[in-house]
């Protein structure tokens, strides 16, 4: 799964993508800093790893992870192809999900491309050039469809009624999500605004409360996810030796880093949950869209897995935590086998039986 970081130019996504994947994307008071899009996987924090290391006793430990991909930043006019714009947002069309990184920090020495803070005009920018990127589009997708749907063909009828009401929102500049459409109508239709979007205000070391109450209620109107941190701290605390970082946090009065709470809600804003493997081994975490089924999750493993599918072998991570081993879940009958049609749970711990 990837997340794509998108904003205006110098609004600090370099500076937060090296800070989550502690990598060395460029970074300075340049617009258009960042040309090609620098990828990056991400852990995915996970307070239940220790705990199933400590009990597994493994070889090694493998969290989950999710690719966060930096994308160069939009203009006024992107749509047009200002500032490089046709490129920049062929990148964001492949991504999963969009995190909107909106400059919340005022420093004389980083230019603002559009003159001071401002979250919600800065938020309206970018969505109004993906918007028109959309309308874009679905206008040619609609001179090719309606040309058949005159003839009668039946699936060039159905897909005009899904382009209708797509052409009708985008052309009044909102995002082709606001519409509710079900996510199999909407898919081969490749648009950007039907991407799940994390908003993430950059603040400065000591944010404005009036900057920040007003992200918050733009975020709001948009019915969307967002999160606010500083960039510039976030840099601060990887520096530090890991065994200082929690003092430096205490101080601050928080327990997560921004940067965790930022993994963890692109994790959720993309539907994913994780599912656990164990033994003297390996302990894994695997990612699943919420809703899969057991062959599905077996499937994230290896596709002979989902292919031969059995059975699973299913407990939860609650269970074994408070019993502390598979012998005692076993004594108590609370390891369970589930078919085909087993729905997966957050914390599963599984062993899958297959076919070759």
């Amino acid at each position: 799964m990837e997340i794509g970081i998108v904003g205006l130019p110098n609004v600090g996504k370099s500076t937060l993508f090296n800070a989550l994947t502690s990598g060395h994307a460029a970074s300075s008071n340049y617009p258009f800093t960042t040309i090609e899009p620098n990828v990056g996987i991400v852990l995915v924090p996970d307070d239940r790893l220790p705990r199933l290391t400590s009990i597994f006793q493994p070889k090694k430990t493998v969290p989950a992870a999710v690719r966060f991909v930096d994308i160069a930043g939009l203009v006024k006019g992107a749509s047009s192809g200002e500032g490089l714009g046709n490129k920049f947002l062929s990148h964001i069309r492949e991504v999963d999900a969009i995190m909107h990184q909106v400059r919340l920090f005022a420093d004389p020495d980083v230019v603002h491309t559009m003159g001071g803070v401002d979250p919600a005009r800065d938020m309206d920018v970018i969505e109004t050039e993906l918007a028109l990127a959309d309308l874009s589009s679905i206008e040619k997708q609609w001179e090719k469809v309606s040309g058949k749907a005159r003839t009668g063909d039946k699936d060039s009828k159905k897909q005009l009624e899904v382009l209708e009401p797509l052409q009708k929102c985008l052309g009044e500049g909102k995002p082709a999500r606001t519409l509710g459409l079900p996510e199999k109508d909407v898919r081969d239709f490749g648009l950007l605004t039907t991407k799940p979007v994390l908003y993430c205000g950059n603040t400065d070391e000591k944010p404005d409360p009036a900057v920040l109450k007003s992200f918050e209620e733009a975020v709001k109107a948009r019915g969307g996810q967002s999160i606010a941190l500083c960039g510039k701290i976030e840099a601060e605390i990887l520096q530090l030796p890991e065994a200082d970082r929690g003092v430096f946090l205490a101080d601050l009065g928080v327990t997560k880093t921004g940067l965790e709470r930022v993994i963890v809600a692109a994790y959720e804003l993309l539907g994913l949950q994780s599912f656990f493997t164990g033994g003297p081994d390996e302990v894994k975490a695997w990612t699943v869209k919420k809703g899969w089924k057991a062959p599905q999750a077996a499937g994230v493993i290896h596709t002979d897995f989902e292919k031969g599918f059995i059975r699973a072998e299913v407990y939860g991570y609650a269970d074994l935590d408070r019993l502390g081993s598979e012998a005692a879940l076993r004594e108590k009958g609370l390891i369970r086998s589930e078919g085909k049609e087993y729905v997966m749970k957050d914390g599963d711990i599984c062993f899958f039986k297959f076919s070759s």
